[in-house]
């Protein structure tokens, strides 16, 4: 596990430099807030750097339902019981196991989706407000996935809304040195929709699942100018 600190967040990064799965880990007044949670083989060293900072964990927040980032939900929680789960009512389905499509999401849904016996305490809407955080529409890479936003500090929390790790890119624009979050995206015409939202919003700093933080916009905005010339393509 590698720890790289920005001020009051801890990234945590496993499988550096190959296959980075990316947790966020930030220092609220009360506690702690961890931002998913990676694969489960990982919940024990996750729990362990939360015993090193001796405060209590007050809620997990999950971007979206994917393996990698949900597995260690149910190890996390039962270590900290009294900290709240929180997902978007879409992705808590999937959480479930249920894959069932909603009317107008005609593309099956993609990677690999863990059932897990943990129960969010709460299902999100965008526009919600939390931990100084607002809850922010990242739909594409599943039907629910969710962004975080500290509007104060202008730091976005993206999930796999964008990559950095194989060259930054929107959800589903396929890097061929890191090419699993583009090859699990659900709909990508959807993804860069969001993204467009995501940049407009000009954070200073935007944490990834997979790669290194990405500073300011400009590594944003040249990911998305790609992502909507690839799907300009498709439609010549």
């Amino acid at each position: 596990m590698k720890i790289r600190r920005y001020g009051h967040i801890h990234q945590l990064t496993f499988y550096a430099p190959v296959l980075p799965i990316n947790v966020q880990l930030f220092e609220h007044d009360l506690g702690l807030v961890l931002i998913d949670t990676a694969l489960k083989r990982n919940a024990t060293d996750i729990l362990s750097y939360i015993a090193e900072l001796d405060k209590p964990l007050l809620a997990i927040l999950l971007t979206h339902a994917h393996e990698d980032h949900v597995g260690g939900v149910d190890i996390i929680k039962a270590e900290h019981p009294l900290a709240e789960l929180f997902i978007s009512r879409r992705d808590a389905r999937l959480l479930s196991g249920d894959r069932s499509l909603d009317e107008g999401e005609q593309r099956k849904i993609r990677g690999s989706l863990p059932t897990l016996r943990s129960t969010p305490d709460t299902l999100l809407e965008p526009g919600e407000r939390l931990f100084g955080l607002r809850v922010l529409d990242a739909a594409g890479h599943t039907p629910g996935s969710v962004a975080y936003y500290d509007e104060k500090n202008r730091v976005l929390f993206a999930g796999d809304a964008f990559q950095s790790q194989g060259g930054a890119a929107v959800a589903g624009d396929v890097r061929p040195l890191f090419p699993l979050p583009g090859l699990a995206t659900w709909n990508k015409a959807v993804a860069v929709e969001s993204a467009e939202r995501l940049v407009d919003l000009s954070p200073l700093l935007t944490f990834v699942g997979h790669g290194a933080p990405l500073k300011g916009t400009h590594r944003l905005y040249l990911a998305l100018k790609r992502a909507e010339r690839k799907r300009a393509r498709k439609f010549i």
